[in-house]
């Protein structure tokens, strides 16, 4: 009879240590599984950040364009201004 309880112990033993094995495997699984779609969302946000980055680094490029354009009209309007100076100043430095 003692020999009998303890091959039940011990199959009880090994049913429920493998039990507790598939509940941790699962558990494992679930972890894993929402650790991954965490990681997935946050690279989304990421990749959007990034896009949004791209976009405003483009319409500052045109800006930059934009400005650069407008500074060499403005350098070619005051070169010919200092050019009509220095004739006005010869003008009337002659008559004079």
């Amino acid at each position: 009879m003692t020999v009998e309880i303890g091959i039940v112990v011990a199959v009880l033993g090994l049913v429920i240590t493998y039990q507790a094995y598939q509940l941790n495997k699962t558990k494992e699984v679930k972890t894993d599984t929402q650790e991954s779609a965490e990681l997935k969302a946050e690279l989304g946000y990421i990749r959007k950040g990034v896009d949004d980055i791209r976009i405003d680094l483009k319409a500052n490029e045109k800006q930059m364009i934009a400005l650069g354009e407008r500074i060499t009209r403005v350098e070619e309007s005051s070169k010919q201004a200092h050019k009509r100076i220095d004739n006005l100043e010869k003008e009337m430095s002659n008559n004079g």
